[in-house]
């Protein structure tokens, strides 16, 4: 029984060969990126080498499945969030976002069940979008504070002025106006910190 819990625990190891067919070592068998698709929605987790260098090619094989899952039509990711991602790539707020995604997404995830049971209970569509707002808000001031938990100091502009982060959102301005210029303030924030340090 032991040794099941522990079989279970240990991440499957994929090997892709030059053919760019996977092969299972604990089943013995060829899988496709819809079988692995099937593990991590069951939460079995693996790991992806190539079979003739060993190179770890897990993140480029969990990308190739997004973008498969993404060209059935399943658009789980909106066009303005791919946008804006690109736009990070070569950003001085690049080594954040990883971190701030995973953090979002780890609380999306526990909070789920929570998600369901508000939308089971209240009809159509802007329900479903409300809370999803409201969880990006709270991962946002939660993002926020642990960014002042690495700047202690509050950076203050070249006027002696506390930063516009703590100005208030202006009258009529929508929710992810709100997000947006929150992000910007932000990455205005640290590039002025990289010049100065």
């Amino acid at each position: 029984m032991a040794r099941d819990a522990e079989h279970e625990s240990r991440p499957v190891i994929i090997k892709k060969y030059a053919n760019r067919r996977l092969y299972n070592t604990d089943t013995s068998t060829y899988v496709t990126l819809e079988d692995l698709a099937e593990m991590v929605r069951s939460e079995r987790d693996f790991v992806v080498y190539d079979a003739k260098s060993g190179e770890d090619l897990t993140h480029s094989v969990l990308t190739q499945i997004i973008v498969e899952q993404e060209s059935r039509g399943t658009n789980l990711l909106p066009i303005g969030f791919l946008r804006q991602l690109i736009r990070f790539y070569g950003d001085s707020m690049q080594k954040l976002v990883p971190s701030y995604l995973e953090f979002s997404i780890e609380n999306l995830a526990r909070d789920q069940q929570k998600f369901r049971e508000q939308l089971s209970k209240t009809f159509g569509p802007t329900a479903a979008f409300q809370a999803l707002q409201d969880q990006v808000q709270t991962n946002m001031k939660m993002f926020q504070e642990a960014l002042r938990l690495f700047t202690p100091f509050a950076v203050q502009d070249q006027g002696g002025a506390k930063p516009a982060a703590d100005s208030k959102p202006k009258e009529g301005e929508g929710d992810i106006d709100d997000l947006k210029r929150q992000v910007s303030e932000m990455q205005a924030r640290l590039n002025k910190m990289t010049k100065d340090g």
